[in-house]
């Protein structure tokens, strides 16, 4: 009768962690992942993480910082499964017209290990923040700065209008900004 006890008392314990912390935790994972499914699953994985842990008796001391990171972690695994493509192979214009690949925006390899370090940070964060895009902004980003096409054309392809092709963009963009804003503030302060 105690051991039923005490998987009583800890099942309570569990619900009572998940009640109090699923709405935070939720909204911390959809500000992240932009598909909803995907969102309920990573919560959902979590959570299931949190009654395997307690199954096994793993001590954990403070539960809601160690169930953000466990989301995190679900988040980054997520993001690593979803990659449309490999930034270091895409390719911009400049203002002349000329074409160049991400990889002239970026940090040579060959300038040491602390530039291969830099590179390898802003290519991660740049395609973590693609990836968290909804998917018709990431579309139109991608079309438009990485494929080069015009909104004109993109226009007549999809049947949507320029100017909501434009304001997919913007969002686009703004997500980016917003994302790789500390990167950047970062290393201009180094």
């Amino acid at each position: 009768m105690g051991l039923e006890l005490m998987a009583l008392e800890q099942d309570q314990r569990i619900s009572e962690v998940v009640k109090r912390e699923q709405a935070r935790l939720r909204s911390f994972i959809r500000r992240r992942v932009p598909d909803p499914r995907d969102a309920e699953d990573i919560l959902q994985d979590v959570f299931y993480e949190l009654v395997e842990a307690n199954r096994l008796l793993m001590p954990i001391e403070h539960v809601t910082g160690w169930l953000f990171r466990v989301a995190r972690n679900r988040i980054t695994d997520l993001f690593r499964k979803k990659k449309p493509e490999s930034f270091s192979d895409s390719a911009v214009a400049d203002e002349e017209g000329e074409v160049l690949r991400i990889d002239d925006l970026l940090p040579s390899p060959d300038a040491g290990p602390e530039a291969l370090y830099l590179r390898r940070v802003l290519l991660d964060a740049l395609e973590l923040a693609v990836d968290e895009l909804r998917e018709e902004q990431r579309k139109v980003f991608v079309a438009h700065e990485l494929e080069g096409r015009s909104f004109k054309k993109m226009a007549a392809e999809t049947g949507l209008g320029v100017n909501t092709l434009l304001s997919r963009k913007r969002c686009a963009v703004l997500h980016l900004r917003e994302q790789l804003q500390s990167i950047y503030d970062e290393f201009t302060r180094a």
